[in-house]
């Protein structure tokens, strides 16, 4: 038996810790710099917004660049691909490190880290998905991959104040490439289950479509507190572009050509809901987290390490859910664990919204946080599942990418349209007006996970039975 047959302990040892920790690491990358806003911006003469920016390019890179990068995985193979993502980012972590300015830590930590992101994701899961054939062991799989992802995400602020108060803010992007360098190691045993093509094309001409329509798109709402005529203007040229796109690949698909997004993957109803309940996600967790962080460091004057340690109510809230993927898959249906998610995420939305304006005590923030990282810990992995589940293994690349880039998008967009609110003015109201919007969003989610189709748990294992299959279907 393969060192990486699903199910057995070596594959839990060899392949999910590996893929695990590399999605931990990008998630951390994501949110730690959150807790550096003051540090960065004084260290580099920069601003608030200066800060912003960078963030917030790293999450648009990623989500423009994540569906190319699922489709170079067919053509050079999964571990290549995770392992040239991996070198790349670890380049641009030290180059963040040693940034002198604002655009080479932009250089280092929001292109080349982005660009290495969206090469060693998409592998994470397509690895994941085809090596764990049966739905309980790929729930089980998926939930600790999750679970560190959520994780990174949340106790990006704890970790990142952590060391940037005990030492500075550079010494986190070291961490980051301390991290690669053991994922890197670990993952020199995982066997790749497909042989790459290399004969197999690459859409060029749609990879540019798609990546200038979503760049123009987040761009667009960045430019809001600036200028509306130019955000009116960016959002209309991204969506011509975008519009473009979809006309290219439609053309491409008549022609009997392979586009760079088949669009058989919109065509199952509960995998397209489960990409949006993905991106709302992700929009929250991302939303809150620069949201809170701001409005503590900014308004309230409190350090990296004070900010962080706020978080750790998240943190543990999405750790305890994750953790416990695999059990609840196997007792609820996967729709059931995404609507009490979203239910229990903005919930804790309005608690941070209710109790923070009235009172100075750090403290009233955890009860929000927790309920925000229970909520989002129990609907991060059965999203996941239902789309990776619902399509064959030779669309593994195909929805691999399209699924990453949809939650990174929602991760620049929480970045995005929160950091616009805030920017306009760092006070409590600009705090309240981003933190309700962040609650109109989940509603959203919510009503989405509603129009799900009921399914079966998770308990008895089942397979693939073609594009359009769904989980428990």
């Amino acid at each position: 038996m393969s060192d990486t047959a699903p199910g057995t302990p070596n594959a839990l040892r060899r392949v999910i810790a590996p893929l695990a920790l590399a999605q931990f690491i990008c998630s951390f990358a994501g949110s730690n710099m959150n807790v550096m806003i003051n540090d960065i911006s004084e260290d580099l003469d920069t601003t608030v917004q200066g800060v912003q920016v960078a963030i917030t390019v790293f999450l648009l890179v990623m989500a423009a660049l994540m569906i190319p990068g699922g489709k170079l995985t067919d053509r050079y193979g999964r571990k290549r691909c995770l392992l040239v993502g991996l070198v790349v980012y670890g380049v641009g972590a030290l180059l963040s490190a040693a940034a002198p300015g604002l655009g080479v830590l932009i250089l280092g930590n929001s292109i080349l880290e982005g660009v290495g992101t969206a090469l060693l994701i998409p592998p994470v899961y397509i690895l994941t998905t085809l090596l764990f054939t049966d739905l309980t062991s790929r729930a089980k799989a998926f939930g600790t991959i999750m679970a560190l992802g959520g994780i990174g995400a949340a106790a990006g602020p704890l970790i990142g104040g952590l060391i940037t108060s005990a030492i500075s803010w550079r010494a986190a992007f070291v961490f980051q490439a301390l991290v690669i360098a053991v994922i890197i190691l670990l993952s020199r045993r995982i066997e790749d289950p497909l042989p790459p093509d290399p004969t197999r094309p690459f859409d060029t001409v749609g990879t540019v479509l798609s990546a200038v329509g979503l760049v123009l798109v987040v761009t667009g709402i960045l430019a809001a507190d600036d200028n509306i005529w130019l955000m009116l203007a960016l959002l209309v040229l991204g969506a011509l572009f975008l519009a473009g796109f979809f006309y290219w690949v439609r053309a491409r698909e008549r022609a009997g050509k392979e586009a760079l997004l088949s669009t058989s993957l919109f065509r199952s109803r509960t995998s397209d809901l489960g990409l949006v309940t993905q991106n709302t996600q992700w929009l929250l967790l991302m939303g809150v987290s620069f949201t809170v962080a701001s409005y503590l460091q900014v308004v309230r004057g409190y350090d990296a390490i004070q900010t962080g340690v706020i978080f750790t109510a998240a943190t543990l809230g999405i750790l305890a859910t994750s953790l416990a993927a695999e059990r609840l898959a196997r007792r609820y249906a996967q729709r059931t664990l995404i609507l009490a998610g979203f239910a229990g995420t903005i919930a804790g939305i309005l608690v941070l919204i209710l109790i923070v304006g009235g009172s100075p005590s750090p403290r009233a923030f955890a009860p929000g946080l927790l309920l925000i990282g229970l909520g989002l810990g129990l609907m991060l992995t059965p999203s996941v599942n239902i789309v990776q589940s619902s399509f064959p293994e030779e669309q593994q690349g195909e929805i691999s990418g399209l699924s990453r880039s949809i939650s990174n998008l929602g991760s620049s967009l929480g970045t995005a349209v929160a950091g616009t609110i805030l920017v306009a003015g760092l006070t409590s109201h600009a705090y309240a007006a981003a933190m309700i919007t962040l609650a109109a969003v989940g509603l959203v989610g919510l009503a989405a996970a509603a129009l799900l189709p009921p399914a079966p748990t998770t308990a008895t294992p089942d397979r693939y039975a073609g594009p359009t299959r769904t989980p428990g279907h």
